[in-house]
């Protein structure tokens, strides 16, 4: 993959105003990288709402992530896996905000705290995907909590990577 040129100068009117354009005239804040380097998220209100995209960086496009942004729901805090096959981020559920995970794979949603007592923030997703670090306020004080989805997730890897299994 060659070098990516994503700053086109301070000057607006050089600002891409594409589709496809990594930039926009809209703001776009919270990036997060995959630790493979190729998929970028990132929090934007191109659409007039807030919305988590995902950007290639290799093919200089957007990519669908159907049933990732929900209509008026919030998304903020990106974190991807290895591959970008996982998202991790912050929504809301009832008005309180949940770490939620998006596998690009099944194109479904899921909720990791649903019944998490306390506030979330700044989930963080490890790059084989089993793990996500958050920040709760569970005690009355911002601690770090480690969920561990578990030995049986289809881990992000790349192709042709051994796995070595801990009996």
């Amino acid at each position: 993959m060659g070098t990516t040129n994503l700053l086109v100068s301070c000057n607006a009117a050089d600002i891409p105003m594409g589709v496809t354009s990594l930039n926009s005239r809209y703001t776009e804040e919270q990036p997060a990288i995959s630790g493979n380097g190729r998929f970028l998220a990132l929090i934007s209100n191109r659409s007039r709402y807030q919305q988590l995209l995902v950007y290639d960086l290799e093919n200089q496009t957007f990519i669908p992530t159907p049933g990732l942004n929900r209509g008026s729901v919030i998304a903020e805090s990106p974190s991807l896996s290895y591959t970008g096959r996982y998202i991790c981020y912050l929504t809301s559920d009832q008005g309180r905000p949940v770490v939620a995970l998006y596998d690009r794979a099944s194109q479904q949603s899921q909720i990791l705290t649903p019944t998490f007592r306390g506030w979330v923030r700044n989930p963080s997703i490890s790059p084989d995907g089993r793990y996500v670090v958050f920040e709760s306020s569970t005690r009355g004080q911002w601690d770090i909590e480690v969920l561990d989805r578990g030995p049986t997730i289809e881990l992000d890897i790349p192709n042709g990577t051994t796995v070595s299994i801990k009996n």
